[in-house]
């Protein structure tokens, strides 16, 4: 027997590891999606429907459909969990519940329309009580359990005391309909938590279990998690790729949009990046494997939503607590409801004062809230994830439904990044072969987008080229020492910092210019222009809809980056700037109390991401550092998904308190009126059941909105 624990609640600051109720626990049980629940709880309720993981052990985080055998010759293993949770189907959730209201329709019938003579006594209790058992006694069960774990306030204690309570007065139908009505509350919520874990599991189930690779030519399919790097994926038409890697065919056509969200086929050429989740369009093509199975970006956008739960809003960590406190406040008033009018009223009656109080304690279930309030952040990361935009926390919907100021960088994220050599100019007395072969030898040291147009520029690198001291300055350039002489490779600012005297005015050209220097001397430099992506104006346009503010910051010239925000129609921009003035542009919004949210690659600009309200990282399937760093990740490069994101938090935070608004009204009025005897347990089940109903059916709506 396992050892009772004390039901302690542990709520972080930041919204990690917050313990489920014990009804939400046998809610997300029965829907089989206890993988939507916290990664890490502490001593729960109920351990049969809780999740007990130890939150530094991965080994252990797993889920009842996870396909892991857990065969352990008992009905829990050492890690304090029941694997017996297995998707039920609609009729075997309603089941109870309809031989529940068959005998309550005949015992109302034999009540009220035919009222034969036997049906009195013994008899007419024995009827009730068999309509309530089915129904009643799963609920009896979950409050005796959650008591012997010293949770004294679960809604399972206050819907079996109400109901009882009403047998005890000779209520037996209302006792019956109350339990019932709730019964059937609690399967519409298992049928909505199951809807919301089948939106999130349709981006889960993107990754075949088999793959067919080629040993020598011939074709034999095995394990997806057995490949191994090097070995070739021959993968047919209509098939998804199991694992990252590398294009072997000269070309091929993919279907992205269980990654991305655009339905647009991406074609690839012969040695480009093909990743996990992708389907091969057209014809037979062959990839070599990159990455490991379980290194795949596929497998770290799949545990990023699975972990996004873990991250609670403010609203809901909110509402968690209050609930706690509420209900045990409210069961201490129905005790003061059904006693203390002995003191003071002339005419004092138990039976009726009781009855009121079982009212009290009907209408004071918060299942409208602590079911309804996750659902609707659940629903908030489904719809994200759907779009192509991973959520890593139903926090950052939040802190996005309120954001006021944008920053972002301009390369990569309203531009394409892809960057071609317009024009090269050297100075005299330099051999422009030689100054170009250097160029590309010392760009082949960085991964900026510009070093990539010098290399498509100038060709094949001359590995010949004694090349030393290389160093990266950041904001500046490349620096490195070529034949005893120094070379440098940067912006204009850079020949400053070395004291290389030029005569270009650089401030009158548009084009990104890289100024060169050879030996002291200034070599020349050459123009290297990018590309608008076409989102991006209407980007601005949405963002300035939402009353948001848009600024652009770039390491670039001042004169690339006003230009950029004139076609897109940005007002706030600067250039030439290094990583810490961005930090520190950044630090002048926050000063004025307004949030921020930054939108880069997460890498480069990693200080402003971590000083940001928010970071977003764009083209996040290409950068296993931009899925870490950031807290929204946007899986392609369109930049009109900032915008999307700031809208899915905004309907969710909008849901959300529509919900809470609801509940509070509808049952503040119904408390008071069943306190005053205006209402009855008809009353009571609708500002509790019916009030929950409506409030999931309203967090459910996000599920199905288009963005």
């Amino acid at each position: 027997m396992r050892d009772k624990k004390p039901h302690i609640h542990i709520y972080d600051e930041n919204g990690n590891q917050l313990c489920c109720t014990p009804q939400e626990g046998k809610i997300y049980k029965d829907a089989g999606a206890e993988n939507l629940l916290e990664e890490s709880c502490c001593a729960t309720t109920d351990k049969a429907y809780n999740i007990q993981k130890k939150p530094t052990d991965k080994k252990n985080v797993h889920s009842a459909d996870d396909g892991h055998n857990h065969d352990s010759g008992g009905a829990e293993d050492d890690h304090g969990h029941s694997h017996d949770n297995t998707d039920k189907s609609t009729l075997q959730l309603f089941l109870p519940a309809i031989i529940s209201f068959v005998l309550l329709i005949v015992g109302l019938a034999l009540d009220h329309l035919l009222k034969p003579a036997g049906f009195e006594g013994w008899i007419r209790i024995a009827l009730y009580s068999l309509a309530y058992i089915p129904v009643g006694l799963p609920v009896i069960k979950e409050a005796v359990q959650s008591i012997r774990f010293n949770d004294f306030f679960s809604e399972f204690f206050l819907m079996s005391i109400a109901t009882i309570g009403a047998f005890a007065i000779g209520e037996y139908p209302e006792g019956v309909a109350v339990m019932l009505f709730y019964a059937v509350g609690e399967i519409f919520q298992t049928l909505a938590v199951q809807r919301a874990k089948m939106n999130i599991a349709s981006l889960l189930d993107q990754r075949p279990d088999e793959v067919t690779i080629l040993e020598g030519n011939v074709p034999k399919t095995i394990k997806a998690e057995s490949a191994v790097i090097g070995q070739i994926i021959q993968l047919k038409p209509g098939e998804k790729l199991a694992l990252d890697g590398e294009l072997v065919s000269d070309s091929a056509s993919f279907n992205t949009a269980a990654l991305t969200g655009e339905s647009k086929p991406d074609t690839k050429k012969k040695g480009e990046v093909v990743l996990a989740g992708m389907i091969n369009v057209n014809s037979v093509s062959l990839v070599q494997i990159n990455t490991a199975y379980n290194d795949s970006k596929l497998s770290k956008i799949l545990e990023l939503v699975q972990n996004a739960t873990a991250q609670k809003a403010k609203t809901e960590l909110f509402i968690r607590k209050f609930a706690k406190v509420y209900t045990p406040i409210v069961v201490f008033l129905a005790i003061a409801i059904c006693l203390l009018p002995y003191f003071f009223v002339q005419d004092y009656e138990f039976r009726t004062w009781l009855y009121r109080a079982l009212i009290f304690l009907v209408i004071s279930c918060p299942c409208a809230l602590v079911i309804s309030i996750p659902l609707g952040y659940f629903g908030g990361i489904g719809a994200g994830s759907r779009n192509g935009i991973l959520f890593k926390g139903s926090n950052f919907l939040d802190t996005l439904a309120e954001i006021k100021n944008v920053v972002m960088d301009k390369t990569g994220t309203m531009t394409e990044g892809v960057f071609k050599v317009q024009k090269l100019f050297i100075e005299p007395g330099f051999d422009e072969k030689e100054i170009l072969k250097y160029l590309n030898v010392i760009e082949s040291k960085s991964t900026h987008p510009i070093a990539t147009a010098v290399h498509e520029y100038a060709g094949e690198i001359d590995h010949a080229v004694s090349m030393e001291n290389v160093e990266e300055i950041s904001g500046h350039g490349l620096k490195a020492t070529i034949n005893g002489k120094d070379f440098l490779a940067g912006n204009f600012k850079l020949m400053d910092k070395f004291s290389v005297p030029y005569t270009v005015d650089h401030k009158s050209v548009a084009d990104t210019l890289i100024a060169v220097a050879y030996g002291g001397k200034f070599a020349g430099y050459i123009t290297i222009s990018d590309k608008i992506k076409e989102d991006a104006q209407s980007t601005v346009d949405a963002l300035k809809k939402l009353g948001v503010k848009v600024t652009m910051l770039s390491g670039d010239k001042t004169t690339v980056v006003e230009e950029v925000a004139k076609q897109i129609g940005i007002t706030d921009y600067f250039g030439d700037m290094l990583p810490e003035d961005k930090v520190n542009k950044v630090k002048e919004i926050k000063a004025r109390n307004q949030s921020v949210a930054f939108v880069g690659d997460g890498v480069n600009d990693a200080p402003v991401v971590a000083l940001s309200d928010v970071g977003i990282a764009m083209g996040g399937l290409g950068s296993d550092a931009t899925i870490e760093t950031a807290d929204v990740v946007i899986q392609d490069d369109k930049p009109s998904k900032i915008a999307m994101a700031i809208n899915i938090g905004k309907q969710t935070k909008k849901i959300v308190w529509q919900n809470i608004i609801l509940a509070f009204a509808v049952k503040a009025v119904v408390l008071v009126l069943g306190a005053g005897g205006l209402a009855t347990m008809w009353e009571a089940v609708f500002a509790d059941v019916g009030v929950a109903l409506l409030a999931i059916l309203n967090a459910v709506r996000i599920q199905r909105m288009k963005f």
